[in-house]
């Protein structure tokens, strides 16, 4: 059985429990944005959600008429941050990143949002989990790494970005194709995992090579092996698992959402605008500078894969009888 470090009450409680909207909300359109509006992240600074959410709200001021703040709202595995836009004043002023998670932690009892309690707007991006240690670590190839999990069971510490997070799965999914077994060691969102594998705090991370890639680059860390169908494009020495005879394939996805109960007329025109920042040169030349996948989806087409990972992930969890 999987160790956690995070207790289930604990993280029940910080996930919120009202999820009430006020009723008789009637969002005033006309002249929408007359003031600045605000972007919820549900993750920590310096991580591939904030990186993202920040390239697009320097983006989209040649399209958009207000600024968009960056509020960072971290914890639960993203459901706090999640749980703050879905319990919005659905008006405009308040929109933000949703992310995998949101397929997730509604079949493991974590807070009450689904994804029907949000319009979708667009999505943005997705990136492949990785295998990834220190620079200095023993272990060279992923086959090596996976021989030390063999010899200690538990023993060695794999942290990701939450208890129940999509980069938890990913290592869970490494130890169901295997048979070895970690102690998942999570964190409030992928960046801070990352800084306590350069402290020597944990062995490894099953986060995105996005969210590492910095590191990685600067030669801090190494990536054993990435969860896609093909290697990474700036990582092309990095083996997918796939070529490891491993056929995991898991990525984090991320998007612009509004409460549910959003007007037409506002979702349109943050819709328009998404489209716009998304074509955007200066967005590309970020995303492609921080390696994060650009992966724009319109709002239906976001919507419709939100769906589906939902129910896949529903059946998954029923199947591995994963709890918190």
């Amino acid at each position: 059985m999987n160790r956690f470090t995070l207790n289930r009450r604990n993280l029940l409680l910080g996930a919120g429990t009202s999820m009430i909207v006020p009723g008789a909300l009637f969002a005033q359109t006309a002249g929408y944005p007359s003031r600045p509006v605000e972007v919820v992240v549900p993750a920590s600074p310096g991580g591939g959600t904030d990186v993202l959410a920040r390239l697009f709200a320097d983006a989209a001021r040649k399209h958009f008429p207000q600024p968009l703040t960056v509020i960072n709202k971290p914890g639960a595995s993203a459901t706090i941050g999640m749980a703050e836009i879905a319990n919005a004043r659905p008006d405009g002023y308040k929109i933000g990143m949703v992310v995998s998670e949101l397929a997730i932690m509604p079949h493991l009892g974590v807070g009450k949002i689904t994804p029907a309690d949000f319009r979708p707007i667009a999505g943005l991006n997705a990136d492949p989990a990785g295998i990834t240690v220190r620079a200095d670590a023993p272990w060279k190839t992923l086959e090596e790494f996976l021989a030390a999990a063999r010899t200690n069971p538990g023993g060695l510490r794999v942290g990701n970005s939450g208890p129940g997070s999509v980069f938890q799965f990913a290592g869970m999914a490494v130890e169901n194709k295997t048979g070895v077994q970690f102690t998942h060691v999570p964190f409030q969102g992928a960046a801070p995992s990352v800084l306590a594998l350069l402290g020597g705090h944990i062995d490894a991370i099953s986060v995105s090579v996005a969210e590492a890639s910095q590191q990685l680059l600067a030669g801090k860390l190494r990536c054993l092996g990435v969860m896609s169908d093909k290697r990474l494009k700036g990582f092309d020495t990095v083996p997918t698992l796939k070529e490891r005879g491993m056929d995991i394939q898991i990525s984090v996805w991320r998007g612009l959402a509004v409460p549910k109960g959003t007007p037409d007329e506002i979702v349109n025109i943050l819709r328009t605008m998404a489209a716009k920042t998304a074509a955007e040169e200066s967005f590309k030349t970020g995303m492609e500078k921080s390696n994060l996948g650009l992966v724009y989806q319109e709002a239906d087409a976001f919507g419709a894969m939100i769906e589906k990972d939902s129910d896949d992930f529903k059946r998954l969890i029923k199947v591995m009888n994963f709890k918190l």
